[in-house]
């Protein structure tokens, strides 16, 4: 039996454990809060800091293989433990590339994989240098997550809401459609790649709203999505699983946004509505079995529930009954015992032929179903 570690204790790491049942495997997580969503279906819980290179390293160091479940983890700590034979998925130096997103842009330019223009700015003062760059994106080089760390700058006169610490200001692209491929490659290099998925974003929060997948892609645009996805996870040189996260404008050009070295938001429906999911596939990548296959059963949609404004403390679902009612529905709960503003605290897929119904149903379960306290 392989002993195959995780790296953080948060819902993907808990759904990653609930495909493990599968596979003859040990599963070990690190996580600082013993009563995080992966905690009790891990073989072996460790309570400890993913920032902190003894409690990666010490972690790491008795396992065949080590995955992560969020970017924020030490990979200085990684890099010792695969120089000493551990498998780690993805390799330290595709993790160090992505989760600085000054070096993602910069690894995107020398791949000549097309994405919006950019300038990197040290501060404050060499952002407000650039005032002749905007309308702009600025992100942050290290530590934004899920919407935080993201400022977008209209005019000069949102320059002081930028960072004042390395940071990317990205050329606003004018926005047609939102698309995230995931695509898993193994050890040989060989490549699975999922059905696109249409990201519906919640302007307000920076977070994604729904989804549907397969996206409805001209022959043409998927081909390039299919092509420039490739390019980004082959220039990697990393097994494991990504989800590339890309703008396609009116005229059909596609870029890349950004890179997720992991499982990912974006394919939670592969669960039910995939032969093979996204998780499923990590351990086959990581077991070196072949890959699965990544075809629809159904097509499919998720909503994520996330907490509702004004409210923090002990999570209730309202509505819950009235959407485990629904056909063709499944419900995720992260079992986050506290909810807040914002926070995913679960998600909800629907499958169906047909796409007005995913539509129909995402759209009332939004309106249904509540986090609150």
């Amino acid at each position: 039996m392989q002993k195959i570690g995780i790296l953080g204790g948060g819902q993907l790491g808990r759904m990653l454990l609930q495909a493990a049942a599968n596979y003859p495997v040990e599963t070990f997580v690190l996580e600082n809060d013993e009563q995080c969503p992966a905690a009790h279906l891990c073989h072996h819980f460790v309570k400890g800091d993913i920032r902190n290179f003894d409690d990666v390293y010490n972690f790491g160091k008795g396992l065949d293989a080590i995955t992560i479940e969020i970017e924020s983890v030490n990979d200085d700590a990684l890099e010792k433990l695969e120089q000493e034979g551990v498998k780690v998925y993805p390799r330290p130096s595709a993790l160090r590339t992505i989760k600085n997103k000054i070096l993602q842009k910069e690894f995107y330019k020398e791949q000549q994989i097309p994405t919006s223009s950019f300038v990197v700015t040290q501060n404050l003062a060499e952002l407000k240098a650039n005032a002749a760059f905007l309308p702009a994106v600025h992100k942050v080089g290290i530590g934004g997550y899920d919407g935080r760390g993201v400022q977008v700058l209209q005019t000069p006169g949102d320059l002081d809401k930028g960072f004042d610490a390395p940071a990317v200001l990205e050329k606003m692209v004018t926005i047609h459609r939102e698309i995230s491929q995931i695509i898993a490659i193994n050890e040989k290099g060989e490549t699975a790649l999922y059905p696109p998925v249409d990201m519906i974003v919640n302007a307000r929060l920076n977070l994604l709203d729904y989804q549907i997948s397969p996206a409805e892609l001209t022959e043409k645009v998927l081909w390039k999505v299919e092509a420039i996805s490739l390019a980004v996870v082959k220039g990697l040189k990393s097994p494991g699983i990504f989800a590339v996260e890309l703008f396609i404008d009116k005229e059909g050009n596609v870029v890349v946004n950004e890179t997720a070295p992991r499982v990912h938001n974006s394919g939670h429906h592969t669960i039910e509505a995939n032969y093979s999911s996204q998780f499923d596939m990590l351990w086959r990548v990581m077991l070196n079995y072949p890959l699965g296959n990544t075809d629809h059963i159904l097509p499919a949609a998720i909503v994520n529930l996330v907490g509702a404004d004004g409210f923090e403390g002990d999570a209730k679902y309202e509505g819950l009954n009235e959407v485990l009612q629904m056909d063709n529905v499944f419900v995720h709960l992260y079992g986050k015992k506290q909810t807040k503003p914002g926070r995913k605290m679960g998600h909800i897929t629907i499958v169906s032929k047909d796409k007005q119904d995913l539509t129909y149903k995402a759209n009332r379960i939004k309106n249904i179903l509540k986090v609150v306290s």
